[in-house]
């Protein structure tokens, strides 16, 4: 497994308070009374637990593992697992809510979710890796099931820890549990096109909003920034359809080629290369992240981390069309510059939400014990991820917004009205 080190953060906000920035001006616009906001703004559900591991060296050592629920409202909660040494509850938490949104924008039937194991998987064996996944799949055994809680893999997660998550669950309630996780290998009822459908949706919905402003993509220019799962497979599928895709970067910088970039060549030199990086690349001349980003385009997708683009380079971005390949990206504070410089904002939860619809295909197809061909679930996610595209962009012109705002006020008022009809047990 790959270890994708964090990008460079230039202005780290508060992941938590950005989201809460952007849920308070559609909690706003929507009238929402204090309790519905309240209920809405709160968690579930915070778990943190102590996961203690024999290291390979014998010693014992202790790591923090978090699961978070921050809403059942439209069905079981949904959302990956991270791994990684910097990761805090704050972000967790964010990146629940950002579920429960998401979910909603896609019209799927599930709550969000978030869970994290602080550690270094640079610095771990691949058994001790194995004995942190069981023993914290093995706490949340109370909170995680195919009915309640079904986690996927997310940063420095793969298809292998998904698959351990799976087994020890199911050792646990003896029988086999396919649905209890999605973003598992095929042959444990994995779903054709998962591992692609987050570089495809964000495919889909860049054509989708370049179609809006009336750009060609055989005329257009692209930059991509992260060259994991997500950044890789957008670059590739947007190239396909005539994008010339002009930058690329990973954690070792940013390669830029005003002819074009043979992405097929970045991918097989990315593969071949035993640190799994862009490092030494000669597709481009070598510029810092920092510059890819003001790099004058007509598309940019950030698809690297949170916090890439903020209130202190915003005025720096030339692109016409900002897609969100990664997770909260902008920073809320950039929010208002690029909408004045009227950039066109395709925001996380509609953009990188191609992932989590064909998590929801998957569940599906281990839940009815039938599968899909991999035509059927890019068919579907694309007639999905076209849907949400224009109910947020009806959304948003209807109130005089941005996209962002639009997909907020779209999720929010989804998961309020449920709220309301469903009721307050207590």
């Amino acid at each position: 497994m790959a270890y994708q080190e964090p990008a460079p953060i230039p202005d780290k906000e508060n992941p938590f308070e950005s989201m809460m920035k952007r849920f308070d001006k559609a909690a706003e616009i929507l009238q929402l009374e204090q309790g519905v906001y309240d209920f809405l703004k709160t968690p579930a559900l915070q778990v943190i637990v102590s996961i203690p591991i024999q290291m390979d060296d014998g010693k014992i050592k202790v790591f923090e593992g978090y699961r978070v629920i921050h809403s059942y409202a439209l069905g079981p909660a949904k959302g990956g697992i991270r791994y990684a040494p910097d990761v805090t509850l704050d972000e967790v938490k964010a990146l629940a809510a950002w579920m429960t949104w998401k979910c909603a924008v896609m019209d799927i039937p599930f709550g969000g979710a978030k869970g994290a194991v602080k550690c270094d998987p640079r610095k771990l064996t691949k058994v001790e890796l194995e004995k942190i996944t069981r023993r914290y799949t093995a706490n949340l055994l109370d909170i995680i099931g195919p009915d309640k809680d079904i986690p996927a893999p997310d940063l420095n997660t793969d298809e292998q820890i998904m698959a351990w998550i799976m087994d020890t669950y199911s050792m646990h309630v003896r029988r086999t549990e396919r649905a209890v996780v999605t973003g598992k290998p095929l042959i444990l009822g994995g779903s054709p096109g998962r591992r692609e459908a987050t570089g495809r949706g964000v495919m889909i919905v860049t054509l989708a909003a370049m179609e809006k402003l009336k750009l060609k993509p055989k005329k257009s220019t692209a930059v991509v920034q992260g060259f994991g799962n997500v950044g890789s497979v957008s670059a590739k599928l947007l190239a396909e359809r005539g994008l010339k895709i002009i930058a690329i970067s990973d954690i070792t910088g940013g390669y830029y080629n005003k002819k074009g970039i043979d992405i097929e060549k970045a991918i097989q030199y990315v593969q071949k290369n035993p640190e799994r990086t862009l490092e030494g690349f000669d597709g481009g001349e070598k510029i810092t992240n920092k510059e890819l980003l003001e790099l004058e385009c007509d598309v940019l997708i950030p698809a690297a981390r949170e916090d890439q683009i903020t209130k202190n380079n915003a005025p720096n971005i030339k692109a016409k069309l900002i897609v969100e390949g990664a997770n909260g990206p902008t920073t809320a504070s950039a929010d208002p510059i690029l909408e004045e410089k009227g950039i066109l904002v395709v925001p996380d939860i509609v953009a990188n939400a191609g992932g989590v619809t064909a998590s929801y295909f998957e569940w599906v197809q281990d839940r009815m014990g039938y599968y899909w061909t991999a035509e059927m679930v890019n068919e579907r996610l694309e007639r999905i991820m076209i849907s949400a595209f224009e109910n947020v962009y009806d959304t948003a012109k209807k109130y005089g917004v941005s996209l962002r705002l639009g997909a907020y006020i779209l999720a929010v008022d989804k998961v309020a009205k449920t709220l309301k009809i469903r009721g307050i047990y207590g």
